[in-house]
């Protein structure tokens, strides 16, 4: 008996001991992370966060970034089923623990010192505040131990409504949805107190792995997390077995909510959200900015269109690279057979029940459309969870007969595809081969397969489509002031949010020779001045092999006149015109342009295009030709004002603009009731309409061509391609516009096309759009430009006596010399003076 006593004694003071060392750890770690925890003080003044809202020039939304993801609830606005859902899957001893749940705490240190894992979770709600409102999200024993002692202030200063009302309102819930009330329009398109007990338990098991658990996108897993929570809610006597069992057997019924901007403009609307980063750190998700833009609505519509189509008609001529998921159940219940438990062992080994609720609940789950037969509920979750690209829609192929196709699309509408939109979808073999045209539908796709399908450009119905494997830019500026006026920098933003005006980097090729040509006129050539077009060898370095350029023609022609060597896009007129002016005077010129120097290759490869440059800096480039040689900066925040609709501005953008017909003397020019600073000029007038009428040329005898169908005489351009045609380019103009488009590959791999196949199309859909019902727009000439015939062979000018040549525009302190007067050989025979070839000779 003493025995006992003394073990007992030992073991009271031991536990006392450790009680008291446990004491003394947590005093000690409160007195050296106090100076340093954040005010908790501050979730007393919790306000409701006011979006950043993206505009354009004509005030259409663009784009909203903060608090449209997140519709604040006030405590006594949380039903109070979701309120025991949450505690039943997050933390049902909410009401009982100070902030912490030390039993919580032991069970996920002892998970994971056992199996390297935790599966159940150590965090209360309380704690799971702290962490989302006040601290860092980096996974360290620091930042726990500060979670923990922020907690216990935390219950000693709000209610416990409070702290749920911070927890619902912050918390990331899947769909871009941050809180409850974003969730319940997220996923099923209605108010939070609208929502059914499942609703909410649906919800309400998110927290633990919005992604994977996500009703829309993983229905079968969400059945089973859905049906945890309810049991949960039955055990802890939350609900009764009647509304237990009507709860688990409800079928899972979600609704996307589509939200749309009134323009789709989302590269434009993110470089804006940046741009209020860097400038009000992350208060520019809350503090009621609003960025108005300068696009023009109009214009980016024509924009988008005519890049997503030219990319669509692209990828048609390369052929049918087939589904994108294939043999898909059509119903929910044969999915759920199929899916993945991983992840899902601490629910599934609650009851066996678990499992068998959600298989009964996915059985009820039965949905059908008027055309098919059976069940189609799982094809309707996967074609909901799976995001429209641009205009391709997610369909399932639900037969096939003949040369016709149907599919159910996601807005569980039946579609007959008929053979016209689907001859096209001969198998893609490489970049410049496909396999035969297919003879029937059922050569294309079977049923169960995941397609993408669009409406025919003309309206005509459907057509089968994909997505493209080539991507693109189209960027068009105010030739005059700089301003964005419509800007695409892929095909689909949901697929990439990389933009490619912006970011792409790539070689412009032919499409930079302009600029090379423009140097050239600013240097005293004209476009009557002879360069040879033959070959050029430069040796290598070390064990490089000599550079050998050659035309795309692989041919030479001999003596060449600038224009022609210009329209005819050839690369050794272009590398002989960069020697005579000088590399380095070249560079300068460029540079001077608005070019960064440690861009531009220091070599002959320069006049080839082979600096790597964006399609925004091409696009400032020539629009600096369509202004008439003054330099602009790219801009497109015209201003920012902070408050509702706006009234306290805060910024307003006024860069430098062109002015052709100021006088050198006047410092700034007022464009549409705005008053810019008069931009530098970095080309003569005369030069930048010499160069004009080039261009000119390459729409009306070169490689721009098809740009003829606009009629319009005012547009001129230039095409480009790159080495195994990996970038297709064509940039054009008139007085008001100036667009570039890059067509390519994100992997640089070939897309088997030139710049006048594969880019100048979507230039010439978009400037038919914009130009459409607008007066022509080009340059009168100056004072100092005079035309005079010249011999087309040799560039001289000819005398007024002589006949034939060709005219051509030169400055009038800058005309070629005479061409030499030459006679018939009849005269010369007649007159016995031979061999001279000239009148003088003879009178």
């Amino acid at each position: 008996m003493t025995f006992i006593k003394r073990l007992v004694f030992h073991l009271f003071f031991l536990l006392l001991a450790i009680t008291a060392g446990i004491a003394l750890s947590v005093a000690g770690a409160a007195l050296y992370f106090a100076p340093s925890l954040p005010d908790v003080h501050q979730l007393q003044d919790y306000q409701l966060e006011m979006p950043l809202r993206v505009y354009t020039h004509d005030d259409k939304l663009i784009g909203e970034f903060g608090a449209q993801r997140r519709q604040l609830v006030k405590g006594d606005e949380i039903p109070q089923n979701f309120i025991n859902a949450l505690l039943a899957a997050e933390d049902a001893g909410f009401y009982q623990h100070p902030g912490v749940d030390p039993r919580g705490l032991m069970r996920a240190a002892l998970e994971l010192g056992t199996s390297g894992r935790i599966r159940s979770g150590g965090s209360t709600i309380t704690m799971q505040v702290a962490r989302n409102y006040l601290l860092t999200l980096d996974q360290t024993f620091t930042r726990k131990i500060r979670e923990i002692l922020l907690s216990l202030q935390m219950e000693q200063i709000l209610s416990k409504q409070q702290i749920l009302e911070l927890y619902v309102n912050k918390i990331y819930l899947g769909q871009g949805a941050y809180g409850v009330g974003a969730a319940a329009e997220a996923y099923f398109d209605k108010p939070l107190n609208e929502l059914s007990l499942p609703e909410l338990a649906t919800i309400a098991g998110l927290p633990k792995a919005p992604s994977s658990l996500n009703p829309i996108s993983n229905p079968q897993r969400s059945l089973i997390r859905r049906n945890w929570v309810l049991l949960r809610m039955h055990q802890l006597g939350m609900i009764d077995q009647s509304a237990y069992q009507d709860a688990v057997q409800a079928p899972i019924e979600t609704r996307r909510h589509h939200a749309q901007p009134d323009v789709q403009a989302p590269w434009v609307a993110e470089m804006a959200r940046q741009y209020a980063i860097e400038r009000f750190g992350d208060e520019a998700y809350t503090g009621n900015y609003r960025i108005v833009t300068t696009l023009d609505s109009r214009m980016q519509e024509a924009a988008r269109d005519a890049l997503i189509n030219g990319l669509v008609d692209y990828d048609t001529r390369h052929g049918w690279r087939g589904a994108e998921e294939s043999d898909i159940p059509a119903s929910l219940s044969e999915a759920q057979d199929r899916t993945d438990r991983a992840g899902l062992e601490e629910e599934l080994s609650e009851s066996p029940e678990v499992e068998s609720t959600a298989r009964e609940a996915a059985a009820r789950s039965k949905a059908s459309v008027p055309g098919i037969d059976g069940d189609v509920s799982n094809w309707q979750r996967v074609l909901d969870a799976t995001p429209r690209l641009g205009p391709l829609q997610p369909a399932i192929v639900i037969d096939t007969s003949g040369r016709t196709m149907r599919v159910l699309n996601d807005n569980d509408e039946v579609i007959t595809i008929e053979w016209p939109g689907l001859e096209w979808a001969a198998r893609y073999l490489s970049p410049r081969g496909r396999a035969a045209a297919p003879s029937s539908a059922g050569q294309i796709a079977k049923r169960g397969d995941l397609v993408r399908i669009m409406e025919r450009t003309r309206g005509d119905g459907w057509r089968l489509a994909q997505m493209p494997q080539a991507e693109g830019a189209l960027v068009s500026l105010d030739p005059q002031t700089g301003a964005l006026r419509a800007l695409q920098g892929g095909f689909s933003f949901a697929s990439s949010k990389f933009n490619r005006v912006t970011q792409a980097r790539r070689q412009p090729g032919s499409n930079f020779k302009p600029f090379i040509y423009l140097a050239a006129l600013e240097n005293g050539m004209t476009p009557a001045t002879i360069v040879n077009d033959a070959p050029i060898v430069q040796a290598g370095i070390g064990n490089q092999d000599a550079w050998r350029p050659e035309n795309s023609e692989r041919s030479f022609g001999g003596p060449t006149r600038l224009r022609v060597g210009l329209y005819r896009s050839l690369n050794l007129v272009t590398i002989r015109t960069l020697q005579s002016v000088g590399l380095d005077n070249t560079i300068d010129f460029l540079v001077n342009m608005g070019f960064e120097r440690k861009r531009l290759p220091h070599g002959l490869s320069l006049a080839l295009g082979t600096a790597e440059l964006t399609p925004l800096e091409i696009a400032r480039g020539y629009a600096e030709i369509a202004n008439g040689g003054f330099r602009i900066k790219p801009w497109f925040i015209e201003r920012v004002t902070q408050g509702e609709d706006g009234p306290n501005l805060l910024e307003e953008t006024n860069p430098p603009a062109a002015c052709r017909d100021c006088d050198p003397m006047e410092a700034t020019v007022t464009i549409d009731g705005r008053t810019y600073p008069i931009a530098e000029r970095v080309a003569s007038p005369e030069s930048v309409y010499m160069l004009r009428t080039m261009m000119r040329d390459v729409i009306e005898r070169g490689t721009g061509r098809a740009a003829l169908s606009l009629n319009r005489g005012d547009i001129a351009g230039k095409t480009g391609t790159t080495n195994d045609q990996r970038d297709a380019w064509f940039s054009g103009f008139n007085n008001n516009v100036a667009t570039s488009v890059w067509v390519g590959k994100d992997t640089n791999e070939t897309i088997a096309e030139y710049g006048a196949q594969a880019a100048l199309p979507i230039w010439k859909d978009y400037m038919g759009a914009v130009l459409k019902g607008t007066p022509e727009a080009a340059p009168s000439a100056p004072d100092d430009i005079v035309t005079v015939r010249i011999d087309p062979d040799t560039g001289k000018r000819l005398h007024d006596e002589d006949s034939g040549g060709i005219t051509e525009i030169f400055r009038k302190d800058n005309l070629p010399p005479y061409q030499p007067r030459s006679i018939r050989p009849e005269l010369e025979s007649e007159s016995g003076s031979q061999g001279t070839g000239s009148y003088d000779a003879i009178f």
